[in-house]
Order: structure tokens, then C-alpha cells, then sequence
């Protein structure tokens, strides 16, 4: 995976600050550089508020661009701490729209973005920016839903690392498309692999041994033999719910980073329930790299 350009979204909130910090570590390591972008919404500034002080809309516009860009620079400003000099762009319009043609235009290689935690039932649901750059971009998205993932391990060289991956499997085509980016990301930082595979709930301990015998070995057989010399790699067969088994996975092995698809299915059914992705994204202990197929 080769990363020249991160483009990180900034709406100012304690999330964007631990996204934007995953977004220079990464840089640093890539030797990439970062875009800092805030899109400022109209729609949440109704001119009809306005028309007291601003008479000329284009005026008022103006106003919003420049203010979006003096807080953008005071954000840089406030939380530097690396080599890399973000450049900062403000754009006008829907947030997801100017991302996703964003960096499609400037051929981003990744986006790095944070999303606001919820409590309850819609703490299983993204916000809507999020959940729409993420199955409609044209490049990895790293997603922080958790300002504590900031967080990070240091090398040696004083350089955050990435110690330990876990990419999630289901076996099928999809999922199959993010395992070129574990393998690129755990060589990148000399990272321990675990793959991981959650069946549902064994009925009996005869049969739960050797689904794992199998799924383990089916597991195996996605490493190609050229990799498996070079590669810490682990496997492991978890039963029960997806995303309630992955998290504690993640948890219990101090993950750096999970890396798994994102796909659409029910629009509907998503935004009630949330899918494993999404969930893992909101409720997991790490940032998640989602890869959309």
C-alpha cells in the first residue's frame, strides 16, 4: 500500500483531534503528505438568520470560508507535535460530497476521520457523513470513534507504531478484498497478524473443535507461501456474534488496528441495527480500517 496523500476531515470536535493525530503519525511513518479539509454546511447557517448583518450573501459566504479557515489554522496550530506540515482547504457544501470528490480529485490514498460516539441503539448507528464516505470512497478510510485511540505504541526511534493487526474474515469475496491491506500494513510496520473468524454458536464441543481445525486451516490457506516466512501470523476461531466477538478479541489482544470490509446491504437495516463493520467501528477498542468492496 503506497501512501503519499491522507486526507483528514476536520469538523473540530475532540474526535476530530484524535483523528487528526492518527493522520500525522501515519504521514510520519509514509513520509506522506496530509490534507487538513473542513467543509463548511450552509445549511446549518440559514442566511434568513443573517440578513441583519450580512445583506450580501456572497459576502456571507465569504465570512464562513474565512472563519473556517482561521479556526482550521488555529486547529494545526494547537495540536502540532510532528515533522508534517498539513496544508488546510476549506470548501462550502454537504460534508460526505466534498470529501468523497475531494479526494477523489487529488487522488487521496487514504482518509483518516473521526466519528461521534452514541449511547444506546444509535451508538450502532454512524453518523451520516461517516457511514457515507465509507462505503463510497475510492480509498481506505481509517475511522477514530474513540478520542482514547489516540493512544498509540512508540518504536525506538520515537515514532508511533502499529504492534499488532487484526484483520477480520467471514470468507468471503469481500472480505477478501482487505487482506492485500493487513498483509501491506503488517509488513510496513513489522506488525504481529492475527486473522480472525467468528463462526455462530457451536452446538456441542466436538463439533466446536473441529470447526476451528477447519476454519484455521482454511485460514492458512488465504497466506500465500511466499508471505507466510516473512509474516508473525496468527490465526484465530471465535464463536458467537461477529462484532460482539471481534471487539473482545481486539480487547483482550491489544490490537492496534482492525482491518476489515465495509459493503452497503439495507439501508434500512443498517441504520437500525448497524452492521458488523459499523458496530466494530463504534464500539471497538481500536481504530478500524475500512475497506470498501
Amino acid at each position: 500500500m503506497q501512501i503519499k496523500a491522507i486526507l483528514c476531515p476536520i469538523d473540530f470536535s475532540e474526535f476530530s483531534v484524535a483523528a487528526y493525530c492518527y493522520a500525522l503519525s501515519v504521514a510520519e511513518h509514509y513520509e506522506a503528505d496530509v490534507i487538513c479539509l473542513h467543509v463548511a454546511e450552509l445549511e446549518k447557517y440559514p442566511y434568513a438568520d443573517y440578513g441583519a448583518y450580512e445583506t450580501d450573501f456572497a459576502r456571507f459566504c465569504r465570512a464562513l470560508h474565512e472563519g473556517g479557515e482561521h479556526r482550521l489554522r488555529e486547529f494545526v496550530k494547537k495540536h502540532a507535535g510532528s515533522s508534517v506540515h498539513p496544508r488546510i482547504v476549506v470548501q462550502q457544501g454537504n460534508a460526505s460530497d466534498s470529501i468523497l470528490s475531494f479526494a477523489e480529485s487529488q487522488n487521496i490514498e487514504l482518509i483518516v476521520m473521526g466519528t461521534h460516539g452514541r449511547r444506546g441503539l444509535d451508538r450502532l448507528v454512524l453518523g451520516s457523513t461517516t457511514d457515507r464516505v465509507i462505503r463510497r470512497a475510492v480509498c481506505p478510510v481509517l475511522v477514530v470513534s474513540n478520542p482514547s485511540h489516540v493512544t498509540m505504541c512508540t518504536g525506538p526511534d520515537g515514532r508511533h507504531r502499529l504492534e499488532r493487526i487484526l484483520y477480520c474474515t467471514d470468507f468471503s469475496h469481500n472480505s477478501a478484498g482487505a487482506l492485500e491491506y493487513a498483509f501491506s500494513v503488517t509488513a510496513e510496520y513489522g506488525a504481529e497478524l492475527t486473522m480472525l473468524h467468528v463462526s455462530g454458536n457451536a452446538t456441542d464441543l466436538s463439533r466446536a473443535e473441529a470447526e476451528i481445525a477447519s476454519r484455521s486451516e482454511q485460514l492458512k490457506q488465504l497466506v500465500p507461501l511466499s508471505k507466510r516466512q516473512n509474516l508473525d501470523l496468527k490465526t484465530a476461531v471465535r464463536f458467537g456474534k461477529a462484532f460482539e466477538e471481534i471487539n473482545r478479541y481486539a480487547s483482550e489482544s491489544k490490537a492496534s488496528m482492525i482491518i476489515m470490509t465495509a459493503r452497503g446491504g439495507d439501508a434500512l437495516d443498517r441504520a437500525v441495527f448497524g452492521s458488523t463493520t459499523y458496530r466494530v467501528i463504534q464500539l471497538g477498542p481500536c481504530p478500524v480500517l475500512a475497506i470498501h468492496t
